[in-house]
């Protein structure tokens, strides 16, 4: 597989002042991070919250300008201003982490998920609604045509995380970065997204960058991974032999932090509830 993204020696400081005017410091977001994505893979990012996961995906996105480091989309150099940025735009897709934030309220579902269509004029407005009731179908909200005509605080959660992937999707991208997709979901439907995610993966061929804190999920959702400290990768490889012989003390961390449930004793309990 050939890569569609890489990112060499991506670096990126904030400086933060302190309350009542004391002295400023300053905070590594992306120290010299390295990376590739191959076609049709899927790369989990993973560290604790402040570990620089969100911040790399905007400053792939050119949301954040680095302090240094280079970016290339399918072969072409990422610029401020340049076509490079434009064709990432629109082939490199955002999934957001908060369903209720990512779309404006005021906003029909029809409107929200045209919006990329429209910003990258793309077809009339006959083909746009079609492809929106494509998008629909495809996260399996139905009757599509009924859902298009919905507001926002007309649908669950689970609903709106759906709208928010039928956006990313419309515009039929390469990548899709995914930041945290799950972790404002009920537990009871995590499950079915990361299942529609797979599903969408492996039917449009899409390259992900899976961003989460979860390595129970990273495990089950990625090819490769990257362990992100302090803003540093300190540690990369397949999902599988990095999460089953980590080598840096921080990942063995981050492990000890997994809560996996047994399917076996769940599947015992259910059966318990059931004859109560």
């Amino acid at each position: 597989m050939t890569e569609i993204l890489r990112v060499e020696e991506l670096n990126k400081n904030f400086t933060k002042k302190g309350v009542f005017q004391s002295k400023s410091h300053t905070v590594t977001a992306a120290k010299d991070v390295s990376f590739s994505l191959k076609h049709d893979e899927i790369l989990a990012i993973a560290g604790q919250s402040g570990s620089g996961k969100s911040t790399i995906a905007k400053l792939i996105l050119r949301a954040v300008e680095p302090d240094s480091g280079k970016i290339f989309f399918d072969g072409i150099l990422v610029n401020k201003n340049s076509v490079g940025l434009k064709k990432l735009r629109m082939e490199c897709q955002m999934i957001y982490q908060d369903p209720y934030d990512a779309v404006n309220p005021r906003m029909k579902i029809s409107d929200i998920i045209s919006e990329p269509l429209e910003i990258h004029n793309v077809g009339n407005k006959e083909s746009r609604l079609q492809m929106v009731l494509d998008a629909l179908e495809e996260v399996k909200l139905e009757p599509a045509h009924d859902i298009a005509k919905k507001y926002p605080h007309m649908l669950s959660g689970g609903q709106r995380q759906r709208v928010v992937i039928a956006r990313a999707l419309v515009v039929k991208p390469k990548v899709i970065i995914a930041d945290e997709p799950v972790s404002m979901l009920d537990v009871s439907i995590r499950a079915e997204i990361l299942e529609l995610l797979t599903n969408i993966q492996k039917q449009n061929k899409i390259a992900f960058i899976y961003i989460t804190h979860d390595l129970a999920t990273a495990k089950h959702f990625a090819d490769r991974i990257i362990i992100l400290y302090q803003g540093k990768i300190v540690e990369t490889g397949n999902v599988n032999s990095v999460l089953t012989n980590p080598r840096h003390q921080y990942t063995q961390a981050l492990i000890d932090a997994i809560s996996e449930p047994d399917p076996e004793n769940l599947y015992k309990e259910k059966k318990m509830w059931q004859s109560e």
